[in-house]
């Protein structure tokens, strides 16, 4: 049975932003480095709230960061664009 997927781009645009670590985006976002690193590893699904505040951090829109894949399907439209 499928099931529903919400993955991200946290690690990457941490790394992009000169190596942004766990502990100081979770510092301008108001979580734990751990609650990060749990985001980061798909185990944990951030508030609406935090989710644009971390994409806020990046200077990216919420759909940039975090990708929401029904039933666990791949997005066709998204990678046919």
């Amino acid at each position: 049975m499928p099931t529903e997927s919400l993955t991200n781009e946290v690690r990457l645009l941490r790394f992009l932003a000169q190596d942004m670590t766990q502990a100081e985006l979770g510092r301008r976002v108001g979580l734990t480095r751990q609650t990060i690193a749990a985001i980061e590893q798909g185990r944990y699904s951030p508030s609406l709230e935090v989710a644009f505040r971390i994409a806020d951090v990046f200077g990216k829109r919420l759909d940039e960061v975090f990708h929401w894949n029904p039933g666990g399907r791949e997005d066709v439209e998204r990678d046919a664009g």
